[in-house]
């Protein structure tokens, strides 16, 4: 928990998204100038909404790779790095989709991130597309330190969204094995983006002894609810239009917020 609270200091912090367009290397890319505008955009209106954190994210680079190519780590670094020299007291962080954390710890420790999140740590899960993915807490961990990066916090799903189990466990196992292994704080999802988790399996995380973040579905509708479940929320498709962030979603999102925080 200390970890976690020396960067995000405020009870139950919000992290909104940065969903970044497609860059160098896919064909709607608009060039690296044209994703870095838009991050910087977003990174406004966040800063403004009174958000504690972003997590900037290649969302839109489609079909997702497993792991990343070089272009992107190049282009994700660029970017990230331009949103933590804007960012103020503004909490940085990023992932590279879909299942690259090493390369996402690489972005963070040379542009100088605040927190990485990768979508598979410890659990064993598949996906049609993509098959089953490599899970390496241990070789993640020791990748942190040969780099001089262990400031650099991770915050790990577990049960992601989209995924199936390989070997199944409860959700308060997934998130006690993802705490020994070195998480600083576990997401928690529902089985797709917008879909919120419930309640339940909040609760079953919460005994995992580092803070438990909502990583899908929270809306003004859900938040005093859910949050009072969690230690705080990772926000995206509930205060996006045309794929960048709204200030008046973002604004009527975070009145409920803030709300359950006090």
């Amino acid at each position: 928990m200390a970890r976690f609270s020396d960067y995000f200091k405020k009870p139950k912090p919000i992290i909104g998204m940065i969903h970044l367009p497609p860059l160098p290397g896919y064909a709607n890319s608009k060039g690296i100038d044209n994703a870095i505008g838009h991050a910087l955009a977003d990174l406004r209106v966040l800063a403004d909404g009174g958000v504690d954190g972003v997590l900037v994210e290649n969302e839109y680079d489609r079909p997702h790779r497993v792991s990343a190519a070089p272009e992107t780590i190049a282009a994700i670094t660029r970017i990230t790095r331009a949103v933590v020299e804007e960012s103020d007291s503004i909490v940085v962080g990023c992932e590279i989709l879909l299942n690259d954390p090493q390369a996402s710890m690489a972005v963070a420790k040379t542009s100088g991130a605040a927190f990485i999140r990768t979508d598979y740590f410890v659990d064993r899960m598949t996906r049609p597309e993509f098959g089953e993915f490599h899970i390496d807490p241990d070789g993640l961990i020791a990748y942190r330190t040969e780099i001089g990066a262990d400031d650099v916090l991770i915050i790990a799903d577990i049960q992601v969204k989209y995924a199936t189990m390989v070997e199944p466990r409860t959700m308060r196992e997934s998130a006690i094995l993802a705490s020994s292994k070195g998480a600083d704080a576990v997401v928690v999802t529902g089985d797709e983006s917008g879909d919120a988790p419930s309640v339940q399996h909040l609760r079953e995380a919460s005994e995992c002894g580092v803070p438990v973040l909502i990583g899908s579905g929270l809306d003004y509708g859900n938040a005093a609810t859910l949050l009072a479940e969690c230690d705080g929320a990772i926000v995206g498709t509930s205060i996006m239009q045309e794929k960048s962030v709204s200030s008046e979603k973002l604004e009527f999102f975070m009145s409920q917020a803030r709300r359950e925080a006090e």
